[in-house]
């Protein structure tokens, strides 16, 4: 997968979040979108996601072929902290009823994924009644465990404690070695794995 960005800006009303901003992203890397908060970091994830349009330039996503910009969903995951999880079912049904739309990663299944979060004892438990730090551990495995080709992590150790952060690194090295991975954070703990780096701030 490949995703391309052309002289891209985007504003809301006269306000330009970014603009000009010409890079290229590419399958077996990792980058970082780094800048303070308010910075425009997650306007950028979701330009890259499909979910925003430019107000100049262009995005492109491309495997095989250019795929259009209402079918890159089916390519890309995303876990933020401002996406919500269905807090009424269970982490069990959470995951069942989330692969149905996307398929989870070959030999993966909800059990073994609630197994590898450490979440054994909570799998019959409605997510509403998790704490913060076990709802991220949901979000993260929503995103991480999905077989897609992009994987879009904004601010991904959030209501993290040290155990979580390693649990989230563990994933990292085990599911997202040749996937196209971008992780938006203004916290180094948050994507020193990452091979490349670009700071919103030099888009202002």
């Amino acid at each position: 997968m490949t995703i391309a960005l052309n002289k891209a800006g985007k504003r809301f009303n006269r306000d330009w979040i970014f603009k000009d901003l010409t890079c290229r992203f590419e399958s077996g890397n990792s980058y970082a979108i780094t800048g303070s908060n308010g910075s425009g970091k997650s306007t950028l994830l979701q330009v890259i996601s499909g979910s925003l349009t430019l107000n100049e330039g262009a995005c492109r996503w491309s495997a095989a072929a250019s795929i259009p910009a209402d079918k890159i969903f089916r390519h890309i995951s995303y876990c933020a902290p401002y996406l919500e999880v269905i807090e009424e079912m269970t982490l069990l049904e959470f995951l069942e009823f989330h692969q149905r739309f996307k398929p989870l990663l070959p030999g993966c299944t909800p059990k073994r994924i609630i197994e590898e979060l450490g979440l054994e004892a909570a799998g019959d438990k409605r997510i509403q009644q998790f704490s913060s730090g076990m709802k991220q551990r949901a979000k993260l495995a929503q995103c991480i465990y999905s077989d897609t080709a992009v994987v879009i992590l904004d601010e991904p150790c959030t209501n993290l404690d040290q155990q979580g952060i390693a649990l989230y690194y563990s994933l990292i090295d085990q599911y997202c070695t040749n996937r196209l991975v971008l992780v938006g954070s203004n916290d180094e703990t948050e994507y020193r794995f990452c091979q490349h780096r670009l700071s919103i701030m030099d888009y202002k």
